[in-house]
């Protein structure tokens, strides 16, 4: 399975365990040398670790976990598998190489842009630099499991040794895993953890959020409360702009949910765009009239905006 790069995302994602299957069967073929991409969420890539060993046991497969940026992968690959014998070696947590150097906003990431990017992680000059001592010196199939945002980065600044690849694998998240994972992110939402939590850990928490939303099998009822906790992250770093747009398309989806409607509020008087925050907060109390807190900031957006005998 080689999918041209310019049209995958464009076509429909197959059914988790065929696409697993056509992974199966590609690596079982291939031997020596070969770069093979998986997209796949974190936990989904746990269960193709525990369960690739059992599908394919002829071939020896291990397993290189990243847990923090590295400049030098050649160097980690080469001491890992020294007096091993390895046909196919899976690395997870190339991402943390990208979080250390990630220089766009929230928002850039969000929204997928690329375009703005002036520098390009070490990693992955490194790969670009390095891919002809892979292929000489290490002879067995890499498999990268991969966020989107990763393979996407490879595509954007990584193209001479994204080129090399043998096959780009898209691997489907289960609804039922959906399901649990977005209800996890709901309940772990809070703006005070968020505002503790470091850079890195902050473009995590925004991939997860974005990868959830992405999810064809996602209930409306999800999505709205995805989308609104993504604008409650955004915020606390600062990106109203983007919080906002995150709370609109809460608010597309289901108009009729006052927090939203408050939440951005906030965000629009954080902008000092108190006209449209007034308008905001009134939805909120069209819904919920005796929302206090939204007569409280109501009143605040009128005082900011010299209407001091409406603000009273």
């Amino acid at each position: 399975m080689n999918p041209n790069v310019d049209d995958w995302d464009e076509d429909l994602p197959p059914e988790p365990e065929a696409a697993y299957q056509d992974l199966v069967r590609a690596l079982k073929r291939k031997s020596g040398f070969g770069l093979f991409f998986v997209q796949c969420t974190p936990v989904e890539a746990d269960r193709l670790i525990a369960k690739l060993p059992q599908d394919i046991p002829h071939k020896h497969i291990e397993v290189l976990r990243l847990v923090e940026a590295i400049d030098n992968l050649y160097e980690r690959v080469a001491e890992f598998v020294k007096d091993k014998q390895i046909d196919i070696l899976l690395i997870k947590g190339l991402e943390y190489s990208l979080y250390k150097y990630e220089k766009r906003t929230f928002g850039e990431i969000t929204e997928g842009q690329f375009s703005n990017l002036t520098s390009v992680p070490h990693i992955l000059n490194h790969l670009n630099q390095q891919r002809e001592r892979f292929r000489d010196d290490l002879p067995f199939c890499f498999v990268f499991l991969l966020r989107s945002f990763s393979i996407n980065y490879l595509i954007h600044r990584a193209p001479d040794f994204f080129d090399w690849r043998s096959g780009v694998f898209e691997l489907p998240t289960t609804p039922e895993l959906v399901e649990q994972e977005s209800t996890r992110l709901i309940l772990e939402g809070d703006y005070e953890k968020y505002l503790k939590l470091s850079q890195e850990q902050k473009i995590e928490k925004v991939l997860e959020f974005q990868d959830l939303l992405a999810e064809k099998h996602q209930t409306e009822d999800s999505r709205v409360s995805l989308q609104f906790e993504l604008g409650y992250l955004l915020y606390s770093v600062k990106e109203s702009e983007a919080a906002i747009a995150a709370y609109e398309q809460a608010i597309n989806i289901q108009p009729d949910q006052h927090e939203v409607w408050y939440n951005k509020g906030i965000a629009l008087s954080a902008l000092g765009r108190y006209e449209d925050a007034i308008v905001s907060y009134d939805k909120a109390l069209e819904i919920k009239p005796d929302k206090q807190k939204a007569w409280c900031n109501h009143g605040i957006a009128l005082w900011n905006l010299g209407r001091y005998k409406e603000a009273l």
